[in-house]
C-alpha cells in the first residue's frame, strides 16, 4: 500500500511541477514584446526583427490601434495582416527610441504595458516628414503562452 501511495504522490508532485514550468511569466513576456516591438521600429529594422516580434503572436491575433483600427476581431489571417501592415512601415524611421514606463499583469490572461516613444522619419505613403513623441498603452490578451489580442491606446 505504501508503494502505491508513494507512486500516486510522486505523480501528483510531478504533474504539479510540470504545470508550474509551463506557467508563463507575464512580466517576461511583456518585456520581450516591448523589446521586439522597439526593434521593429528602429531605423535598421529588417524582416528578421519583424518575424521575431510576430513569433510572440497567435496566428489569428486580433489587433486594434485606436482611433485608426477599431475592430480587434480575431481572424484566421490576423498575423499575416499584421505582417503586411508592419512591413509597410518597416524602415520608415530615421530615429526611434522608447522607454518602458509600467507593466501591469492581470492573472495569467493579460498584461498591459505603458511606454513613451519618440520617432522621426518619412511616412512611406506620402513621403512627408514625420516626428512625434507620445505615451502609449498596449493591452495584450494571452492565450496558451502567446499574445492573442493587441489593443493600442494613445494617452
Amino acid at each position: 500500500m505504501k508503494k502505491y501511495l508513494f507512486f500516486a504522490v510522486s505523480i501528483l508532485v510531478s504533474a504539479s511541477l510540470s504545470a508550474k514550468e509551463t506557467k508563463i511569466d507575464l512580466n517576461e513576456l511583456a518585456q520581450k514584446y516591448f523589446d521586439t516591438m522597439v526593434a521593429t521600429q528602429s531605423p535598421g529594422a529588417t524582416k528578421k526583427e519583424l518575424e521575431t516580434h510576430l513569433n510572440l503572436l497567435t496566428e489569428d491575433v486580433g489587433h486594434s490601434h485606436l482611433p485608426w483600427v477599431t475592430d480587434d476581431s480575431r481572424l484566421p489571417n490576423g498575423k499575416e495582416a499584421m505582417r503586411k501592415g508592419m512591413t509597410f512601415y518597416l524602415g520608415a524611421h530615421s530615429e526611434y527610441n522608447a522607454e518602458l514606463l509600467d507593466v501591469f499583469t492581470f492573472n495569467h490572461s493579460a498584461v498591459a504595458i505603458r511606454y513613451k516613444n519618440y520617432a522621426r522619419g518619412t511616412h512611406p505613403e506620402n513621403n512627408q516628414p514625420i516626428e512625434y513623441s507620445q505615451v502609449m498603452m498596449e493591452v495584450l490578451e494571452i492565450e496558451d503562452g502567446k499574445i492573442a489580442v493587441v489593443r493600442k491606446y494613445h494617452e
